[in-house]
């Protein structure tokens, strides 16, 4: 997988929520921080595609959980019969 890159990393950090903006101590003449290196926007996007990549393991694991606890209760009653 290649990192991306300029323009095409900041889209997919602001597509994530991610803040691209960087160090708040080296402020512009505007008053904003300036715009992160791309290194740093690539470990906040890896950060952020993590994140999003572990909830939805974590609702994965939870419907088998509760699938498995169903089949429990199928099998109890299949043997209760």
């Amino acid at each position: 997988m290649t990192l991306l890159q300029g323009d095409d990393l900041e889209k997919r950090a602001r597509k994530l929520g991610v803040d691209v903006e960087g160090d708040a101590r080296t402020q512009s003449s505007s008053g904003r921080a300036p715009r992160a290196p791309d290194y740093e926007l690539q470990r906040r996007v890896s950060e952020a595609e993590r994140s999003v990549r572990d909830s939805r393991l974590w609702i994965l694991a939870l419907i088998s959980a509760v699938a498995s606890v169903l089949s429990a209760a199928a099998a109890i009653v299949a043997v209760s019969r």
